[in-house]
């Protein structure tokens, strides 16, 4: 792979924000990446990067990389906390997927652990796999643990002013740095306040998800409620439950108290006051 342009002049942010997280860590996993039909890369040597603000990265040694069908480009960006990355565009069989591949050559002493490895954008290829299985949307993080406990507490969920649930047969998830969520039996929810909607997402820890929005009067609440009708076999509690989103309801009543709006990636307001609230997403301390 080309080395970065010999223009770096910044300093590194750490400098100036000491407190920003950056860890580099060895997989166990065997991890795989597929495009087009062939395997790009393939490592039991792979490596988590966890970096504060953001979901965890999988980096590939390049001996591990088919640099074969990569070419390097003319396209760079710069990271405050990592340096100035290159990019490669993967070729196979006919097929391109453009700046598809990143490294830094050249980065910054703090993180020179990361100089000799390259990374995947997780939507320009085709598939990921852990060892033989395929996973979803991003790695998943193994310091990150869910909980599905039930619960015989009374649970409430008031939206335009009307209770559209109400149960004490509610499945309680608990994930790490992430609001408490509660799974309601459609049995006690109001279904016909539920409209249908096309809308499908991904979950790397649950499965996929589909979607309803509310109606209460006039107002349309869009896509304020999902359910994971065939989760992944680690999370089967859930299994066609239903769950509100906390941020986004009148309020959730658990034992008679409203449980706090925390300010999460779901929020309206996430993006104007994100950089104001602690990070509840970056590196784990580790001991």
């Amino acid at each position: 792979m080309a080395a970065a342009p010999q223009t770096q002049t910044r300093e590194s942010g750490f400098k100036t924000n000491p407190d920003y997280k950056i860890t580099f860590e060895q997989s166990p996993r065997r991890v795989r990446v597929k495009f087009n039909g062939e395997t790009i890369a393939d490592s039991t040597n792979a490596h988590l990067l966890f970096e504060t603000r953001h979901l965890p990265v999988y980096y590939f040694p390049r001996s591990d990389v088919r640099l074969d069908l990569m070419t390097p480009t003319d396209h760079h960006t710069f990271c405050p906390y990592k340096g100035t990355a290159s990019y490669w565009t993967v070729t196979v069989g006919g097929r391109t997927a453009e700046n598809a591949v990143w490294g830094y050559p050249d980065p910054f002493p703090e993180v020179a652990a990361i100089g000799d490895f390259a990374a995947f954008y997780w939507d320009r290829v085709d598939g990921w796999y852990e060892e033989d299985e395929e996973i979803f949307v991003h790695p998943r993080d193994p310091y990150k643990r869910i909980d599905v406990i039930r619960s015989s507490r009374p649970v409430r969920v008031v939206l335009g002013g009307e209770v559209v649930a109400e149960t004490r047969r509610a499945r309680f998830l608990f994930e790490t740095r992430l609001p408490t969520r509660y799974y309601i039996p459609p049995e006690d929810v109001r279904m016909d306040r539920l409209i249908a909607s096309d809308k499908v997402s991904r979950c790397p820890y649950k499965g996929a998800a589909r979607y309803w929005s509310v109606k209460i009067g006039d107002r349309l609440y869009e896509d304020i409620v999902w359910s994971y009708p065939d989760p992944i076999p680690e999370c089967p509690k859930i299994k066609g439950y239903l769950c509100f989103y906390n941020e986004h309801v009148d309020e959730i009543r658990v034992d008679g108290k409203a449980m706090p709006k925390l300010l999460t990636p779901w929020s309206k307001d996430w993006k104007e006051k994100a950089a104001t609230v602690p990070d509840s997403r970056g590196p784990v301390a580790r001991p």
